[in-house]
C-alpha cells in the first residue's frame, strides 16, 4: 500500500493526469497506444496547454476511443470521418489546438480521401496516426497497411494487397509537417509530438505500435525495436526529395521528414482574406 501511494503522489506530481479522465482506457495489455497517450500528456503539460485550449477528433477503432480518456473538447465521430470534423473545427475555433487521432485502417482506409485535402490545404491541425498494422477492434483482418503476405483473420492464407507507406503518401500530398515515432521510444514521440502541435500548418505523425493481440510474428515489439531507428542526424527536414528516399527505406526510420515552416496555413489564408475585406 505505501509503495502505491508513494506512486500517485509521483505520477499526480507529473501533472500529465490533470488531462487525463477518469475513464480507464481499454487497449489491450501490452498494447503501445499506452505509450502513445502517455507521450501526448506530457507533452501538452511541457507546452502549458490548458484542457479548454484543446479538442480531440477521432473515428471508430482502437485508436478511436482516445477522446473519452483525455480531459478536453472531444469528438468520437463516424468511422473515417475524423479528419473533415478536426478541419471543421479548427476553422470555427482558429484559437484552438486541434488533434485528430486514428488508425491505419480509420485514416488510409475509408477516411483515406480526406488525407490529400487537408494536406493541400494546410489546415492547422496535428494527425495522429496510430499504425498497427491490422484491424484490430473488428478482430484482426488486414489494414491498408498489413504488409503482404501476412495471415490475418480476413486473409487466412496471407494478404494478396500491397501495403501503403503512410509517411510517402504524406509527402506525396504536400503535407508541411511529416514525421514517425514508435511506440516503444516515447521520448522520440515526445519530441516529434513537441515539434508537431507547435507546427503552423498540417501536421502529420505516424506512430507505429505493433497489435498484441492479433499480430503475434510480424510487427512485434521485438520486431518493430529492431527495425526503427533513428533519421540520419545529416537529414534535412527542408530537402522534400531526401525525405521520401528516406520514407521509402525498408527499416523504420523515425523523426521529422519533412518541415515547411514558412508555407502558410490555411487560417493565414482566410485572415489576408478577412483585412482584404
Amino acid at each position: 500500500m505505501t509503495y502505491i501511494s508513494d506512486a500517485l503522489v509521483k505520477v499526480r506530481g507529473e501533472g500529465f493526469l490533470d488531462y487525463r479522465t477518469r475513464e480507464l482506457p481499454t487497449w489491450c495489455p501490452g498494447c503501445g497506444y499506452f505509450g502513445i497517450a502517455h507521450a501526448l500528456l506530457q507533452v501538452v503539460g511541457e507546452l502549458g496547454l490548458r484542457n479548454e485550449e484543446m479538442c480531440v477528433v477521432s473515428g471508430i477503432g482502437c485508436a478511436g476511443r482516445f477522446p473519452i480518456f483525455m480531459k478536453v473538447y472531444g469528438f468520437h465521430t463516424l468511422h473515417g470521418r475524423a479528419v473533415p470534423i478536426a478541419s471543421g473545427v479548427k476553422l470555427a475555433s482558429p484559437d484552438l489546438t486541434v488533434f485528430a487521432v486514428g488508425g491505419d485502417g480509420d485514416i488510409l482506409g475509408i477516411g483515406g480521401g480526406h488525407l490529400p485535402h487537408i494536406a493541400r490545404k494546410n489546415i492547422d491541425v496535428t494527425l495522429f496516426l496510430f499504425d498497427n498494422s491490422i484491424y484490430g477492434l473488428t478482430k484482426g483482418q488486414s489494414s491498408p497497411t498489413t504488409p503482404m503476405g501476412n495471415v490475418t483473420g480476413s486473409h487466412p492464407r496471407g494478404n494478396p494487397d500491397t501495403p501503403l507507406n503512410p509517411v510517402a503518401l504524406a509527402l506525396s500530398y504536400g503535407a508541411s509537417f511529416v514525421a514517425r515515432g514508435f511506440a516503444g521510444d516515447v521520448e522520440g514521440m515526445k519530441h516529434i509530438m513537441h515539434q508537431g502541435i507547435l507546427h503552423k500548418g498540417f501536421s502529420f505523425l505516424h506512430l507505429v505500435s505493433p497489435c498484441v493481440t492479433f499480430d503475434k510474428e510480424n510487427y512485434t515489439w521485438k520486431r518493430l525495436s529492431e527495425l526503427a531507428l533513428p533519421l540520419p542526424h545529416t537529414h534535412d527536414p527542408e530537402d522534400h526529395e531526401a525525405a521520401l528516399r528516406l520514407a521509402r527505406d525498408e527499416r523504420l526510420m523515425t523523426g521529422i521528414f519533412y518541415q515547411d515552416a514558412l508555407r502558410p496555413s490555411y487560417i493565414d489564408h482566410l485572415e489576408a482574406q478577412r483585412k482584404r475585406g
